[in-house]
């Protein structure tokens, strides 16, 4: 692990192994850990680069609004300072796909492919958005705990928690040892984040989505529509996965990336 200082934030980022860029960014409110299956495995053909955003994990806590533009502007940052220069496939987990649509829109020419996990195109709609903003004041008042015990449900698939507790626990501490500042602004920040269906065609980028086969977040059927509108797209479906996919079922995931990555760089 590295400290890597930006120039407003210091970033906790893993950085491994050789050969072309890959770089993992996790999801509300979790830390790289959450890609260890896939560091693990990738760090053997690739330079695994796993940070953790901006007030999440052991990065810098910063006590200000964040959005999605805030957190790509940070990765494109970050990646200047570990001095890679060659296109990176980007590899995002439900809000690290919104932040690669905001890589996507300021840095294209930064990219190789992307490989968007349980994530959305659509923006939240009105309730949602509420939801959001009340979730940002509740955990200012109480802490993160409840997140920890609420969200089991909507992040795993029933197998998952019924046969992997240890995962369970493990994600519980990721998101008790959250800063509430943090979890706060992102939360606002993906309330606000804007809507890119219509960008989706011009996205000409090859592209993998995967989706868990239970995951009542972004469902299967809205993230094979986005592969439908994006030009080179690829759609994969995890059984026995909800939310989590790359967590919950890391070697069908992995099978899904080395396959898409092999036919990218090849």
């Amino acid at each position: 692990m590295h400290r890597i200082p930006l120039s407003n934030v210091e970033l906790h980022t893993v950085d491994c192994g050789s050969g072309p860029p890959l770089l993992f960014v996790h999801g509300f409110p979790l830390d790289h850990t959450m890609w260890q299956g896939q560091i693990d495995h990738f760090a053997a053909t690739h330079r695994v680069i796993a940070p953790d955003l901006r007030g999440f994990g052991k990065s810098e806590v910063k006590d200000q609004p964040v959005s999605m533009t805030t957190y790509a502007d940070d990765l494109a940052e970050l990646l200047d300072a570990l001095s890679v220069s060659e296109p990176v496939s980007f590899c995002g987990l439900s809000m690290g796909g919104y932040i690669a649509w905001a890589f996507v829109e300021r840095y294209r020419d930064r990219l190789a492919s992307l490989i968007l996990c349980d994530t959305r195109a659509a923006a939240d709609n009105e309730a949602a958005r509420r939801t959001r903003e009340q979730t940002a004041l509740r955990v200012l008042q109480e802490g993160p705990a409840f997140l920890a015990d609420g969200m089991l449900e909507k992040l795993f698939a029933p197998q998952t928690r019924a046969q992997n507790a240890a995962i369970i626990t493990e994600t519980q501490n990721m998101i008790r040892s959250t800063s509430p500042t943090s979890v706060a602004a992102a939360s606002r920040a993906m309330a606000n984040r804007p809507d890119v269906t219509d960008r989706l065609a011009k996205i000409e980028l090859p592209a993998l989505l995967i989706a868990g086969e239970h995951d009542a977040i972004s469902p299967p059927s809205e993230m094979r529509e986005v592969a439908q509108a994006l030009p080179r797209a690829t759609f994969v479906e995890i059984a026995d996965a909800g939310h989590m996919a790359p967590l919950e079922q890391p070697a069908p995931v992995n099978a899904a990336i080395e396959h898409f990555l092999a036919a990218c760089e090849g």
